[in-house]
């Protein structure tokens, strides 16, 4: 029976892993790579990430150069900055485009924080989902007489168990990662 909850398991974890990228996504006032990481650039008519497309640097705390392999990108990468909500101006220099940060001001601090409490909320959705769809399917196990009520209370324990353990760690992902915001 244990085999089974694997399953499961490992659709949470990979649920967090996928917070794990959000949260990377939201930038600390600290120039990191990840921010870039959803945006896509109509590069001949596939939209592909800014990092198949070039260099991504960082040469200070502030400071992202993108440095594109193919120069016609450089207009591409820059309206894709420019239509995303990062807030950056990039500063296009004709051979790469510069990205500085600006500290974060109270109010954006405070949309930050709503954000990361948004991700948290939906991946805490999610892995109650994967939980939901766990007992329907051992329901219809029990139905069908492939297990007995004792294994089905059993299993609903186990599996709230495991959601309570990976809604705690969501928790405290969130955290972290609003103290991390707090404190830039």
């Amino acid at each position: 029976m244990k085999e089974e909850y694997r399953i499961y398991e490992e659709k949470m974890k990979k649920t967090i892993d996928a917070l794990h990228g959000d949260f990377g996504s939201v930038r600390a006032g600290r120039a990191n790579a990840q921010v870039l990481d959803k945006l896509r650039v109509d590069y001949y008519g596939a939209p592909t990430p800014i990092n198949q497309i070039g260099g991504i640097t960082s040469p200070d705390s502030r400071t992202l150069v993108i440095q594109p392999w193919d120069k016609a990108a450089l207009k591409l990468i820059e309206k894709a900055i420019y239509e995303s909500d990062l807030g950056i101006n990039p500063q296009n220099d004709g051979s790469c485009i510069r990205l500085t940060f600006p500290q974060l001001t109270e109010e954006r601090r405070q949309e930050l924080t709503k954000l990361v409490r948004k991700y948290a909320e939906n991946s805490k959705v999610a892995i109650r989902n994967i939980r939901r769809d766990a007992m329907d399917t051992f329901k219809g196990q029990k139905k069908r007489s492939e297990i007995t009520d004792d294994d089905l209370k059993d299993i609903e324990k186990d599996m709230q168990d495991l959601t309570d353990k990976m809604c705690k760690e969501i928790d405290t992902l969130l955290d972290k990662k609003q103290k991390e915001l707090m404190s830039v």
